[in-house]
């Protein structure tokens, strides 16, 4: 019987003037990525990032107060951990064109193991800010790099599947304060970094089970093709308009992320109802993220990015005029909402205007940029809530993603 069936479908093949083989080929459908490498690399995204949000939403603003560090110090210990995504993005990116996604992936996981033991031992501001740059570089190099991994393996749906990634990595970010908040006020700082660890291991043992999509050619990576690649991601203007867009987005939400808490303290509400009050936020990033990806893929991405600058700033510039818990997580909500719309398209943007397949080096540039503005966030709020209070800062904040969304509709048409 199988032979017969052989035979026949040879018999036609050969009547079409075409192999069997190339036949088989034609007729079938293209082989889909894997879906298995999407749900594990999500599971593991969602420990890592949990383990990470772990240590520094609400606890790090908190537990720097609590070693009495003054208001632009805690800007420079937020600081500390997007330096390392300054420095290793793009070069994480460009290796893993070069060797694969796995061996970098795996570097970046053990540094989430590792770094939450040694909180257990700061005894000073300046040494919760080495530890925080030490821990930087495993958030610069996984979200670099599972970026890329996505975006090579996904094309026609491929805001969706990087929003849905997010959304679950988000899951741990907004599980993250509830449980942060909670542990700091029925135990101690160091329940929260212990809990940190545990999250940060089991990631580590889950990433050994990573497989790499593709053999990578056995060749040296030479530094003119290394820094050739860079030169023409960064001579793309769309390319950079996307990442600054990111950019700023990051800034303003680095600055939220620490200075939310911090003006929440100042107003008398308890660490726990802090915790809330960010947590709202993160679930309201887990929930839009998704559905703003599918319908950044339908209806293109400066559509979907405009809106949701334009409802960041409104959301963070009337922070000041509702000083407590329902008022504040209700604004903390709006902006989660429109950090969703705006990051759901613009990794998608960069990946639209990739060519050749750079799709390391190019999510390493957005990384890069965007670490950048992450970094100035704090240290500007900071210095802005030193000088003149919460309301200049936050003012400042929300002209920022005006000036973004300006720039984006005036200079960049859709992809």
């Amino acid at each position: 019987m199988a032979l017969s069936a052989r035979h026949t479908l040879h018999c036609f093949a050969l009547q079409c003037g075409k192999s069997p083989t190339a036949k088989i080929q034609r007729l079938l459908p293209m082989k889909p990525a894997q879906p298995s490498f999407f749900i594990l690399i999500a599971f593991i995204g969602g420990l890592a990032i949990f383990s990470s949000t772990l240590s520094k939403t609400p606890v790090l603003p908190l537990f720097a107060l609590s070693l009495h560090a003054t208001p632009a110090e805690i800007g420079w210990i937020v600081m500390a951990s997007t330096i390392p995504g300054i420095l290793v993005s793009y070069p994480a990116g460009a290796l893993s064109d070069h060797l694969g996604q796995r061996r970098l992936l795996l570097a970046s996981l053990v540094v989430f193991a590792t770094a939450p033991f040694l909180y257990l031992l700061i005894e000073t501001a300046w040494q919760l800010m080495a530890v925080r740059f030490y821990h930087g570089f495993a958030t610069a190099i996984f979200g670099t790099v599972a970026s890329a991994a996505i975006a090579e393996r996904y094309t026609a749906d491929r805001a969706a599947q990087l929003s849905t990634y997010s959304s679950v990595t988000i899951v741990g970010r907004s599980i993250a304060p509830f449980l942060g908040g909670t542990l700091i006020s029925l135990a101690s700082f160091d329940a929260v970094f212990i809990a940190c660890a545990i999250s940060g291991v089991l990631a580590l043992a889950a990433g050994l089970l990573l497989r790499d999509h593709e053999p990578r050619p056995k060749k040296k990576l030479e530094l003119p093709h290394f820094w050739a690649n860079l030169k023409i991601v960064l001579g793309d203007r769309g390319i950079m308009l996307a990442s600054l867009v990111e950019a700023a987005q990051y800034l303003v939400f680095g600055a939220i992320e620490a200075f939310l808490a911090l003006f929440a303290a100042s107003l008398g509400i308890p660490a726990w109802q802090i915790g809330i009050i960010l947590g709202v936020q993160l679930l309201s990033i887990v929930f839009a993220k998704p559905l703003m990806g599918k319908v950044s893929d339908r209806v293109g991405r400066r559509r979907v990015i405009l809106p949701g600058l334009l409802l960041g700033a409104a959301s963070v510039v009337l922070l000041p005029y509702f000083p407590n818990v329902f008022g504040l997580s209700v604004l903390s909500l709006l902006f989660g909402l429109s950090f969703a719309t705006v990051t759901s398209s613009t990794a998608a943007l960069v990946a639209d205007l990739t060519k050749d397949g750079r799709y390391g080096s190019s999510m390493g540039v957005l990384r890069t940029v965007m670490d950048i503005g992450q970094s100035i966030g704090p240290v500007l709020t900071g210095f802005m809530v030193g000088v003149a209070g919460y309301g200049s800062a936050f003012t400042l904040l929300a002209a920022i993603l005006v000036a973004a969304a300006l720039m984006l509709g005036l200079l960049l048409r859709d992809a």
